[in-house]
């Protein structure tokens, strides 16, 4: 995929003195089928700017992002993930519900040259979710490089209806980011995806699903002339698109983040938040082949005022710096689209019907919590959850396994977010806040989510169902899903525990020196014999007994002293509660 953007690149140069426009054609990213998916992380790179190649990431053969993953509701499937980065990395399954350990958060982590193999069953409804790195400080670092990839979720109720899933032809999966490049000699045309200072927080030139808008050469796609499906995914480090047509041409959405919608939802304007997806048909049936529409941002100050509101990520007039962009606070194109003859069996008519959800409403909240977002001032201008940082070794809540609850995130903080919670999709409820904040849930909210924008000095309120998965000892993730603010520290940590079972768990585990030994203590009943088990891997089934420990109050102590285990750069302890104490 190469040769065209370098072709591309060299038609810019000798036309745009010209005025000439070309185009570089989408990239669309190969699929991979259930039940076993094999993915390699590695390095590798990528033409983008006349000079040195730029280093990127990718998963398997790709030279930016990684292979689409087709999955069914109801199947089980096993992921096969080796790291060949130079850094230890995860891999966070976005928006699927699954057990946390084989969530892919902070906590399961991938040492470089090793494989790590997540089993789960897919439960998920027909949607557009995506899996990236999520290594607490180092998540821009590996998504900015171009970690990362979709996932489609397929069902039987999304599979009987009359719409476009003729994969790379009248369904289209796009992701949407931008980047900037260091221009000194030492680091020509490397992407700029540190944190901080000398960093930035929005790239200088869009990209879709890898391919780039620079100069007069934009990114082009092909598309029938029929009922298209887009699958869009905001994969930005901070920027918030404001999405329309050209000509403000209407489109329907007819899927959120986790799911269909009852029915098509007319649009002429779509906001996306980092982390958010949304599904929306196109239709071209009525332009006349070789025609073009633009899919745009219209991110500028005239449009702030109506559906961005005060502070949005992106409004920011600078050019150069940490907040600055060439792309901030203006229009701009992101992918030109050029109408062709239609299909064999095109879709030309828009389903009336999409489904029938059973939303959550206040009447089947067991409990209510508030979450505040502060933060962002001088001198550290890091944004917190409580007040507090975070700490991979805090719980933050505690939520009882099937509980339905109410959560509400105040956002007193100096700036905009964007809300992301695992292992579970919620319902949005209301959305309220000063002057300068757009109120209520929007059109394009109105479905199953796992993220959503919440503006300065405004409040959103959501339902979620915290259902099958329980561990007292592995915890999910909540966080700003601006990926320079999480790995700052906007990020926290609930378990979901099964009250309904004996209360039994590693309250801590320290490691003394180098190689010395393991201190484990955990809550137990009293008098009552325990078995600790040992394994190198947590997700498979080899867990080999090392100890029998007896309570002799209200907790256990084991010391580590076996020199074969003691060397090992990981292992996982688990305990066996005997039956008879149900």
């Amino acid at each position: 995929m190469k040769l065209p953007i370098i072709l591309a690149s060299l038609i810019t140069a000798a036309g745009s003195a010209l005025g000439v426009q070309s185009y570089t054609p989408l990239w669309i990213p190969p699929t991979l089928t259930e039940p076993t998916f094999n993915l390699n992380l590695h390095v590798t790179n990528k033409y983008y700017l006349p000079g040195s190649n730029t280093i990127t990431y990718a998963y398997n053969d790709g030279d930016f992002w990684g292979p689409t993953l087709i999955m069914t509701n109801g199947d089980n499937v096993q992921i096969n993930l080796t790291n060949n980065l130079p850094d230890t990395t995860t891999t966070h399954w976005h928006g699927l519900h699954i057990p946390a350990i084989m969530d892919g958060g902070p906590h399961e982590t991938i040492p470089k040259g090793t494989t790590w193999s997540p089993t789960f069953t897919v439960l998920n409804r027909a949607s557009t979710y995506w899996y990236h790195p999520h290594l607490h400080t180092l998540t821009q670092n590996h998504l900015g490089h171009g970690a990362g990839g979709f996932i489609i979720v397929k069902d039987a109720q999304e599979a009987a209806l009359p719409l476009p899933r003729t994969y790379g032809v009248d369904d289209v999966p796009l992701v949407l980011t931008s980047r900037r490049f260091y221009t000194t000699a030492a680091q020509l045309n490397q992407f700029n995806v540190t944190n901080g200072a000398t960093g930035c927080s929005y790239g200088d030139y869009e990209m879709v699903n890898g391919v780039m808008n620079f100069g007069t050469t934009n990114v082009q796609v092909i598309l029938p002339r029929q009922y298209v499906r887009l699958r869009i995914l905001n994969a930005e480090i901070e920027r918030v698109y404001n999405l329309g047509f050209s000509n403000n041409l209407t489109f329907y959405q007819i899927g959120t983040d986790g799911g269909l919608v009852n029915a098509p939802v007319p649009l002429t304007r779509l906001v996306l938040a980092p982390g958010e997806r949304a599904e929306i048909l196109l239709n071209l049936s009525t332009n006349a082949v070789g025609s073009a529409v633009n899919l745009m941002a219209f991110n500028s100050t005239a449009s702030l005022g109506t559906q961005l509101a005060f502070a949005f990520p992106g409004q920011e007039t600078g050019t150069t710096g940490q907040f600055g962009s060439l792309l901030n606070n203006i229009n701009f194109q992101i992918l030109h689209i050029v109408v062709t003859n239609a299909t064999t069996n095109p879709i030309l008519a828009l389903p009336t019907v999409l489904c029938t959800n059973s939303f959550l409403t206040s009447a089947n909240v067991t409990k209510t919590r508030t979450i505040t977002l502060s933060g962002g001032q001088p001198p550290s201008g890091v944004f917190v959850f409580d007040s507090s940082p975070f700490s991979i070794h805090v719980v933050n809540q505690y939520v009882s396994l099937n509980a339905v609850e109410q959560w509400t995130i105040v956002n007193s903080s100096i700036f905009s977010h964007a809300f992301h919670i695992h292992d579970v999709e919620f319902t949005p409820l209301s959305r309220t806040g000063s002057s300068s904040v757009i109120t209520g849930i929007q059109a394009y909210e109105q479905g199953w989510k796992d993220t959503i924008y919440i503006q300065q000095n405004s409040t959103v309120s959501f339902l979620a169902k915290f259902d099958n998965f329980a561990s007292p000892y592995n915890p999910f993730m909540y966080h700003c899903h601006m990926i320079d603010h999480e790995d700052e520290g906007t990020m926290a940590q609930f378990v979901v525990q099964n009250t309904n079972t004996a209360d039994l768990y590693i309250t801590s585990c320290t490691r003394t020196g180098t190689n010395q030994s393991v201190s484990l203590n955990f809550k137990a009943t009293p008098g009552t014999t325990y078995q600790l088990l040992f394994s190198t891997n947590f997700t498979t089934g080899s867990w080999n007994p090392v100890a029998t420990v007896t309570s002799d109050g209200t907790s256990v102590n084991y010391l580590e002293t076996n020199a074969s285990r003691l060397t090992l750069s990981r292992g996982f302890y688990r305990i066996n509660e005997p039956t008879n104490n149900y």
